[in-house]
């Protein structure tokens, strides 16, 4: 993952006419009345996704390569779960917010998230589709202003910005197909 991410960004800094940064990957942490969760994006190793809290999965590249499970990606709300990088994590964590019923509100927001397939622009934000996005999704969906959360100095979240346009645009068709 290193490897192709450094070689992802090296190609986007030379299309864009800008130096490459340090990419980075979002999971959260919530700590809910219900309990301790990990929500994060990743591959999906096995059919056994509910025992990883796997709530919503998805199609890496294209639909059609999806239909294998090495092209799939699982996002999970996983109880008492852990992130395996998180010793590698840089500026974390980041508190985004201490109410108990926005914590309530981003577990209950997870199962909801797109299932649009990763590394692709199905929607044209301008940014692909990936963890970041789900991260970005889910707390802006939840009333958190996501906008505002930056990575650290000199690095990207590639996929943030698919997050904040589909929460927006999903956040507009729900209030337009309320009574």
């Amino acid at each position: 993952m290193r490897l192709s991410g450094r070689l992802f960004e090296a190609i986007g800094a030379r299309l864009h006419r800008r130096r490459p940064g340090e990419l980075y990957h979002s999971a959260l942490v919530v700590v809910a009345p219900e309990g301790r969760f990990v929500i994060e994006q990743t591959p999906a190793p096995n059919q056994n996704g509910e025992e990883r809290g796997a709530v919503v999965e998805g199609a890496v590249g294209t639909r059609l390569a999806g239909r294998f499970r090495l092209f799939r990606y699982e996002v999970r709300r996983w109880r008492d779960g852990i992130i395996p990088d998180i010793g590698a994590a840089v500026s974390s964590p980041v508190r985004v917010a201490d109410d108990p019923e926005r914590a309530s509100r981003i577990l209950e927001l997870v199962a909801s998230v797109p299932p649009l397939v990763w590394g692709r622009d199905e929607f044209r934000t301008g940014d692909m589709w990936n963890s970041n996005s789900v991260i970005s999704w889910v707390l802006d969906s939840a009333g958190i202003e996501a906008s505002k959360i930056r990575p650290p100095q000199g690095g990207r979240a590639p996929g943030w910005h698919a997050g904040l346009v589909i929460a927006a645009r999903d956040g507009a068709i729900g209030a337009a197909t309320r009574p």
